[in-house]
């Protein structure tokens, strides 16, 4: 069964790729926009109707391309991961996990800070925005160059 599975994964390794990379594409387009929206959404009054508006984009964009686009691409890595034996190859791939865990986590925050702003609660300022929206580059740059590199190998 678990051979047959391997298998399944092995021959379909290049359609498993693309959708893994198209759901990473996705995931990480939100993962760059929401902090942008952040930013702009701290100058806005409470509760105008603006800031209303924000809060809904924040909210779709939340649930309708980033939640979906990051399962995806957890399950399809996962599976990608499963054909290719990844788990014995070496460093590298313990190096993009982690960093991979790692942007699950920013995502989390993210999902925080959403909610804080849906309560009109937000603590933070644009600045500090402007700062967290550069935490996906600097991971996604890690994820990516690890992954073409394969350092540790």
């Amino acid at each position: 069964m678990i051979d047959s599975l391997i298998s399944f994964f092995q021959e379909y390794y290049l359609w498993l790729l693309s959708f893994h990379i198209i759901f990473v594409i996705s995931w990480m387009a939100g993962m760059f926009y929401l902090p942008r929206l952040f930013v702009y959404h701290t100058r806005l009054k409470r509760g105008s109707i603006a800031s209303e508006m924000f809060k809904e984009m924040e909210r779709k964009l939340m649930r309708i391309i980033i939640n979906p686009a990051m399962i995806a691409a957890w399950v399809f890595g996962i599976a990608l991961s499963f054909g290719q034996d990844s788990w014995s190859d070496g460093g590298w791939f313990y190096i993009k996990l982690a960093a991979v865990i790692l942007m699950s986590g920013f995502y989390g925050c993210l999902s925080k800070w959403r909610k804080a702003f849906e309560k009109d609660n937000n603590q933070h300022t644009e600045k500090y925005f402007r700062l967290m929206n550069e935490v996906p580059t600097v991971l996604m740059i890690i994820i990516v160059f690890v992954v073409f590199l394969k350092p540790f190998q």
